[in-house]
């Protein structure tokens, strides 16, 4: 087990990818997070899931042994086993496109040049699925019942099953396989015990499960729960219930792609459903980013919303983030913005706001591995007008001035909530770090800090203090 502190977005160490975070209290009082675990250069996931818990919402806990893995299912390979249940690759969803052509370019070279589109395509995303013979383990759900907790998964072709532990942390054994094919498995188990299984893209399904937890009648399948012509519906599906109120967040695509957390409401577990809007957007976190997959949970009064953002100029290499939401008098729940203070305060004068933490980038701008200047990653790739944004700094005085740990040579406006508040020109080697002492002017409270760039030559941001 890795140990660590931490309220900054990311919430966990670097090195781990852990997105599609499916978050539960479960019966000892700890917070657990369940999800996929980006481990590959060239598609999404891996053959393993890590689980993640804390409890105090600070200190958290994380496996060094996979909860899961690939080889814990006896029927991957069994040819009875249908693979890509209800799956039409000649006429795919825009994930299953964005998908097939993912694999089509990591293959060009081995393969030689594949048209998109075509039954060469097709056949290549479907073999492309597989590592080492084995499909990704795409995102995850998991509940506690009758002392038992039940890891319900996907592969990534498209098949479902389910896993049991006698610990919220695993290791999950015994899979069986579910009578259903998709994405994205959400579990939820209403007041009166009965448990709802929910799954799919552009148009999710839902369905009773038995009392074992572990079968359904297929029969009793409900269909088009919500559907992306009515509510933006993409994928992921994740059921919580406020009060008398039913809560389906998922991947919303109202704003043109898969990066907002969205949510419908409903009276009724299986709906019918009422689109309410956008609870957060990771739009801008990286230049490539693509999808959004999470939750939301409740800890000692105060809820969370749970999510992911991408790094290192590509729509993988995904880390968890947190922020606190309000839910409204009325049952609604306002957007919120990405912060880099995560759920923790504002950073403090003084205090030392990683270039990595930053939640906003405009521009060719983005984060990636440090090998020049003994930081774990940095801001990279500057560019003339980019921008950078860090939510939010706070100080009971006026703020005077910003150091700014860097290489490369460049000219920055000093922004706090868009008003400049200092202008700096300096001149560096590229490779060799500097400290930039900046003086800024401006009134005391809690601000946005927004670097924008008016010229760069090889320019890197590691980090940057404010007092």
């Amino acid at each position: 087990m890795v140990e660590f502190k931490n309220q900054r977005n990311p919430i966990l160490p670097l090195k781990y990818h852990v997105p599609d975070c499916e978050a539960h209290r479960m019966p000892d009082g700890k917070l657990y997070l369940y999800g996929s675990y980006d481990d590959l250069d060239t598609a999404y996931c891996s053959q393993e899931y890590h689980v993640i818990s804390t409890g105090d919402m600070e200190t958290w806990t994380i496996g060094d042994e996979p909860s899961f893995h690939t080889k814990e299912i006896p029927w991957l390979d069994a040819p009875d086993s249908p693979r890509y249940p209800g799956v039409d690759w000649y006429h795919p969803t825009p994930f299953l496109q964005k998908m097939i052509q993912n694999i089509i370019e990591a293959q060009k070279e081995k393969q030689g040049e594949i048209k998109a589109g075509n039954m060469e395509s097709a056949d290549a995303a479907q073999s492309g699925q597989d590592v080492g013979g084995q499909a990704l383990l795409f995102a995850p759900d998991c509940i506690s019942c009758n002392g038992k907790y039940y890891l319900y998964f996907c592969l990534s072709d498209n098949r479902e099953g389910v896993a049991v532990s006698d610990s919220p942390q695993g290791p999950f054994h015994d899979a069986v396989q579910l009578p259903c094919g998709g994405i994205d498995p959400a579990i939820f188990i209403d007041d009166d015990g009965q448990a709802y299984y929910y799954w799919g893209q552009i148009y999710a399904k839902g369905v009773k499960l038995n009392e074992d937890m572990m079968s359904f009648d297929p029969e009793q399948i409900v269909e088009n729960l919500v559907t992306e012509e009515e509510h933006h519906f993409h994928e992921g599906s994740s059921m919580r219930k406020i009060g008398d109120t039913y809560y389906l967040v998922y991947a919303d695509v109202e704003r043109g792609k898969p990066t907002s957390l969205g949510y419908a409401t409903a009276k009724s577990p299986l709906g019918p459903f009422a689109y309410q809007g956008i609870l957060i957007d990771n739009d801008g976190c990286d230049p490539k980013s693509w999808n959004n997959h999470g939750s939301i949970e409740c800890v000692d009064g105060q809820w969370y919303i749970f999510y992911h953002r991408s790094s290192r100029n590509t729509d993988k290499n995904r880390r968890l983030c947190m922020e606190k939401i309000h839910i409204n008098p009325d049952g609604t729940i306002d957007e919120v913005k990405m912060t880099s203070q995560g759920i923790g305060k504002p950073f403090a004068p003084g205090e030392e706001i990683m270039g990595y933490q930053a939640c906003g980038l405009k521009g060719a701008v983005y984060i990636d591995a440090d090998t020049a200047y003994g930081y774990e990653e940095k801001l990279t790739h500057i560019s003339d007008g980019d921008e950078i944004v860090f939510r939010y700094v706070k100080s009971e005085t006026s703020w005077t001035r910003m150091e700014l740990t860097c290489g490369g040579s460049g000219k920055i406006d000093v922004c706090l909530n868009e008003n400049v508040a200092g202008t700096t020109a300096f001149s560096g080697a590229a490779g060799k770090k500097q400290v930039i002492n900046v003086p800024i002017s401006m009134t005391a409270g809690e601000y946005e800090l927004k670097l924008r760039i008016a010229k760069s030559q090889d320019l890197e941001i590691l980090s940057v203090r404010l007092w």
